[in-house]
Formats: C-alpha cells, structure tokens, sequence
C-alpha cells in the first residue's frame, strides 16, 4: 500500500474584533486627526489609526473611544461610523482573521501623548496629509471617508 505524502500542519484559525478610529480637532479653520507610529518588523515607522481589542463587556464604540484614549491620550466623542477594515495575518502558529470597527470621533479632552508602551509616536495630521501619511489602504480609504463627512457637516 502507498504512503501518503506528509502534510503541513494545518494552522488554527482565529477571529479576533477590534476597534478605534479617527479623533478629529479642528484649530484655525484646519481640521487634523491623531495617528499612532509604530515601529514595523524592519524598523520603519508605519502611521495607522489607534485601534485595539475588544474587551469582553464592551461595545465596539465602548472599546474604540477607550483605545483610542489609551494610544493618543485624547479623549473623543463618537459622530459617525467610518466603516470596518479587515485582514489575516499570521502569529504564534495562528492564522488569524480581524475585523476592526471604525468611527470619526470629536476630540473633547486631553493631551497628546506617546505614554502607550505600543505606540512609538503620536501625531496631529491635517486631513488632506491623510492619504500620504497613513500606511495602509484600508485606512487611508477611511480618512477619505472621514473627510468627506467633515466637509459635508461644515
């Protein structure tokens, strides 16, 4: 009888949801939004949209004010949902699949502030810098969005 070829381990597969999204201060006529810097795998500083998991208990818009919170230090009042981004990736031997809500908030507090030990910097960045500025095309499609609803509120 013939062996079967060897297979590859199949990888466990998880769901995870996250949440965050774009605190937005307008100064001077020029509104701008608060983005977190990360160092990538090679060192680069990439710019994303705060975001994180969600805690058992809490609403998406419970845990995306609060991430938002604890990786920029500016507290935000939700105004609108931008929309959900997913993605997979791989990590610790897990194929994992996460969708992250998003929503436009209105900063009501705070300072800014890099005190996350996730986050590298913190930045206002005006929104017409959003697209150049922010690393991935899921988000920057967001702060289009966001952009959009700005306008359409002035």
């Amino acid at each position: 009888m013939a062996q079967s070829p060897a297979r590859a381990p199949r990888r466990r597969r998880a769901d995870e949801t996250s949440a965050g999204g774009l605190v937005v201060r307008t100064e001077g006529g020029v509104s701008a939004g608060a983005l977190i810097g990360r160092l990538d795998r090679r060192g680069r500083l990439r710019w994303s949209l705060p975001k994180g998991h969600v805690e058992a208990g809490e609403t998406t818009e419970e845990a995306a004010i609060r991430e938002v919170a604890e990786e920029t230090g500016i507290s935000g009042r939700i105004t609108a949902r931008l929309g959900s981004v997913e993605y997979t990736f791989t990590a610790e031997g897990r194929r994992i699949h996460k969708r992250v809500h998003h929503f436009l908030m209105e900063a009501v507090a705070g300072e800014l502030s890099d005190a996350d030990v996730e986050v590298t910097e913190v930045a206002w960045v005006p929104m017409d810098q959003m697209p150049v500025r922010l690393a991935y095309a899921g988000e920057r499609r967001l702060a289009e969005r966001a952009a959009q609803l700005l306008a359409d509120s002035a």
